[in-house]
C-alpha cells in the first residue's frame, strides 16, 4: 500500500500503543477485541467518522497482530453490514506484508466478489501476495487484468517472475521478463537477482542471462551487492567451465588488479565519435524539442561564433560551475577555474546567462572582466538553457574536446533512440567530462580524473569484469563503481 498512515486515537489504558497526529491521539489494542469492545472504543474516539481506517491504518503502520486486524472487520460488518474498499486495501497491506497468505487468498475472493474491479494497488498486492504461495498462477491473471486498465510497473513484472521462477518455471519467468523489456521497462535488481539464482539450479538459461548482462552494458547499469554476489555464485556453478570470481579494484591505467587484463578504452574511436556526433547534432541540436531550450535565432547566432573560433580545448558550463561553493561568489569561483585551466595552455569558452553580465554581489564587473581575457565567453538568454550550446560546442570542436560541469545530461540520452547511440553517449560523456574534486577559495582548483578505461560490463571470452554499487546510494552519472567482480576461467 502507497499509505503509511498515523492514524488519530485517544488513549484506551496505560501502555498501549497510539498513534497521532498533534494532540489527537488512538489507542490500538494490543489483543483482538469483540465487536462490544470496539463499540465502546469507537464511541471514545474525537473521530468515530473515520474510527475504523485510522485504525487500521495504525495497525498496518504497527506492523499489529493480523488477528486484531481481523476482529476489527469482524466488528465493521456487524455494525455496517459491508467492508469499504478502502478499508480492505489497507487489510490487504497488512496480509501481504505480513506474509498472511491464507489471509489474502480470502481478501481476494472478497474483494473479487464484491467489487467490479481492482485498482492498481490492490492488484500489486495481489500480484506480491499469490507470488509468494503455490497460487503464484494466480497473479498472472491479475496482471493480464490490469493490463487492460493501464501498464503495469516493473515491480509488478517483478513480483510475478519471482513466483514462476521461485516455483520452477523458467519458461515463465523469460516470458514475464521479455514481456517486461518489449513493453520498454526497466527491470529491477530483484529481477535479475531471481534469475541468477533460478539459472544456479536449472541449467539451460545461460544464453538468456548472458543476454542480461548485455543489457547491463549497453544501458550503464550497475549491480548491487546482493546481485553481484548471485552473478559471482552463477558463473562459479558451472560445473565443466571452472570459472572463478574475485572481487578487484582496476588501476588508473585500466589493469585489473587481480587477472591483470586491460580493461577497454573510455575513448571512443573515430567511427564511433562520428556517429556520435551526428546522432547528437540531429536529435539533440536540430531536434524540434530544442527550441524550447532556446531560439533559432540564438542557435545560429552560437554557430557561427564556433566556427569563426579554433577548436576549444575544454567548454565550461558557467553557470554550474560558478555554483560548486557557497564559500566564494559566483563569479570568483568561475575566475578561479577558468585561471587554472589557462594556465594548462588551454583554448577555453564559458558558456553563461546574460545576467551574468549585470553587476551584483555574485557577478563582480572585475572578475568577469578578466574571465573574458582569459577565455572565450558567450552569454545566452537567460531563459535559455545551456546543455544544447555546450555539446553542440565541444562536439563541434572535436574528440579532444572536454567539457566542466556537474549537470548529467539525462535528458539528452533520453532523446536517443538506440541503446548503442545512448552507451556511445554516456561513454563520451564518462571521457570528457571533467567535474572540479576540490576548491577552496584562494586555492588551488582541483578536477576529478577522468580514467583511462571504460566502466561497463565487458568480457574477453575467457574472462568478465562487472562494475558493482558496494554501497546502494545516488550517483550522478559522472561518477562511477570503483569495486570489480574479476571473472576468469581455469583451464
Amino acid at each position: 500500500m502507497k499509505k503509511r498512515a498515523g492514524a488519530d486515537t485517544e488513549e484506551l489504558a496505560n501502555n498501549t500503543p497510539t498513534r497521532g497526529r498533534g494532540s489527537v491521539k488512538v489507542a490500538l489494542p494490543n489483543h483482538p477485541l469483540t465487536t462490544s469492545e470496539w463499540a465502546k472504543l469507537k464511541e471514545s474516539s474525537s473521530k468515530p467518522e473515520r474510527f475504523e481506517m485510522q485504525t487500521m491504518e495504525g495497525l498496518l503502520a504497527t506492523n499489529a497482530d493480523i488477528n486484531i486486524a481481523k476482529s476489527l472487520l469482524v466488528y465493521v460488518v456487524q455494525d455496517k453490514g459491508t467492508l469499504s474498499y478502502e478499508l480492505l486495501l489497507r487489510y490487504l497491506t497488512l496480509c501481504v506484508t505480513g506474509g498472511h497468505h491464507s489471509e489474502v487468498f480470502d481478501t481476494y475472493g472478497i474483494m473479487r466478489t464484491c467489487f467490479k474491479t481492482l485498482d492498481s494497488g490492490a492488484s500489486s498486492l495481489f500480484i506480491k501476495g499469490f507470488s509468494q504461495t503455490e497460487r503464484w498462477r494466480e497473479a498472472l491473471v491479475v496482471l493480464e487484468g490490469m493490463k487492460k486498465a493501464l501498464l503495469p510497473s516493473p515491480r509488478n513484472y517483478s513480483d510475478a517472475i519471482a513466483g514462476a521462477a521461485l516455483h520452477g518455471d523458467a519458461e515463465t519467468s523469460w516470458m514475464l521478463y521479455d514481456e517486461l523489456l518489449d513493453l520498454g521497462l526497466v527491470p529491477n535488481q530483484d529481477t535479475w537477482q531471481c534469475l541468477f539464482q533460478s539459472g544456479i539450479t536449472q541449467r539451460g538459461q545461460e544464453d538468456k542471462l548472458f543476454s542480461v548482462l548485455s543489457y547491463m552494458r549497453d544501458n550503464q547499469i550497475y549491480p548491487e551487492e546482493p546481485l553481484i554476489q548471485t552473478i559471482k555464485a552463477w558463473f562459479e556453478s558451472f560445473p565443466d567451465q571452472k570459472w572463478s570470481g574475485r572481487f578487484s579494484y582496476v588501476a588508473p591505467s585500466g589493469e585489473c588488479e587481480n587477472c591483470k587484463a586491460s580493461l577497454e578504452s573510455i575513448q571512443l574511436t573515430e567511427e564511433e565519435y562520428a556517429e556520435l556526433k551526428d546522432k547528437v547534432m540531429k536529435k539533440v541540436i536540430e531536434g524540434s524539442d530544442v527550441f524550447k531550450k532556446t531560439t533559432p535565432e540564438e542557435l545560429e547566432s552560437f554557430k557561427r561564433f564556433v566556427k569563426q573560433r579554433p577548436p576549444f580545448d575544454i567548454v565550461i558550463d558557467g553557470l554550474n560551475v560558478a555554483n560548486t561553493t557557497p564559500k566564494a561568489t559566483h563569479s570568483e569561483t568561475l575566475l578561479a577555474v577558468v585561471s587554472e585551466l589557462e594556465q594548462q595552455g588551454l583554448n577555453i569558452l564559458v558558456l553563461g546567462r546574460k545576467h551574468m553580465l549585470q553587476p551584483s554581489r555574485n557577478w563582480d564587473r572585475q572578475n568577469m572582466n578578466k574571465i573574458k581575457q582569459k577565455a572565450h565567453c558567450f552569454f545566452t538568454e537567460n531563459i535559455s538553457e545551456d546543455d544544447p550550446f555546450l555539446l553542440y560546442a565541444a562536439l563541434h570542436s572535436g574528440v579532444h574536446c572536454n567539457f566542466l560541469s556537474r549537470d548529467l545530461m539525462r535528458d539528452h540520452k533520453a532523446c536517443l533512440s538506440d541503446s548503442t547511440t545512448r552507451r556511445l553517449f554516456f561513454k563520451w560523456q564518462r571521457g570528457h567530462q571533467l567535474v572540479i574534486s576540490h576548491y577552496v577559495p584562494g586555492k588551488r582548483v582541483r578536477f576529478q580524473r577522468t580514467p583511462a578505461y571504460d566502466t561497463i560490463v565487458q568480457t574477453s571470452g575467457s574472462s568478465w569484469h562487472i562494475p558493482y554499487d558496494e554501497n546502494r546510494g545516488d550517483r550522478a552519472t559522472y561518477e562511477v563503481p570503483q569495486k570489480w567482480l574479476c571473472l576468469t576461467q581455469e583451464y
